[in-house]
C-alpha cells in the first residue's frame, strides 16, 4: 500500500511540476527599482543567504517569487536533486524541510530558517525598506 501512495504522489509530482513552473514563470513579479548604490548594498547583503528548496515546492516558488519582486539575489541550492545540498541542509537545519533559508554571519555562525511565511517576512523586514 505505501507504494502504491509513493507511486501516485510521484506521478502527481510529474504531471503537476512543469505547470507549476510554467505558472510561475508567467506570473513573475516585476524586481524592485533601487539606486545602483543601494542594490549594492543589497547584493552584498545577500552573499551571506542561500535558499534551500525543491524546484516544484510550492512553497519554494512562493519564497522564490518574493526574491524576484524585492530584486533578490540569492543563491539557490537544490536541496531535492543534489545530495551535497540535501545534506548540509540535514546537518546544518536538522531536517530535510523546504524552504529553508541559511543566514551566515561574519563569524561563520549560520541561522536556519524554516517556513516559507517566516522567509517571507524576514526577507521584507530586513529589505523592503532598502
Amino acid at each position: 500500500m505505501k507504494s502504491v501512495v509513493r507511486a501516485f504522489f510521484r506521478t502527481l509530482r510529474t504531471v503537476l511540476g512543469p505547470v507549476m513552473l510554467l505558472k510561475e514563470r508567467l506570473t513573475r513579479p516585476k524586481g524592485m527599482a533601487r539606486e545602483p548604490d543601494q542594490q549594492a548594498v543589497v547584493n552584498q547583503q545577500c552573499q551571506n543567504l542561500a535558499l534551500y528548496q525543491f524546484q516544484t515546492c510550492p512553497f519554494c516558488i512562493k519564497v522564490r517569487q518574493e526574491m524576484r519582486r524585492l530584486s533578490l539575489p540569492i543563491e539557490r541550492r537544490d536541496a531535492q536533486h543534489d545530495t551535497a545540498h540535501r545534506t548540509a541542509l540535514l546537518q546544518g537545519g536538522g531536517a530535510v524541510k523546504v524552504p529553508c533559508l541559511k543566514i551566515s554571519d561574519g563569524q561563520g555562525q549560520s541561522q536556519w530558517l524554516y517556513d516559507s511565511a517566516a522567509i517571507m517576512a524576514y526577507l521584507q523586514a530586513r529589505f523592503e525598506k532598502v
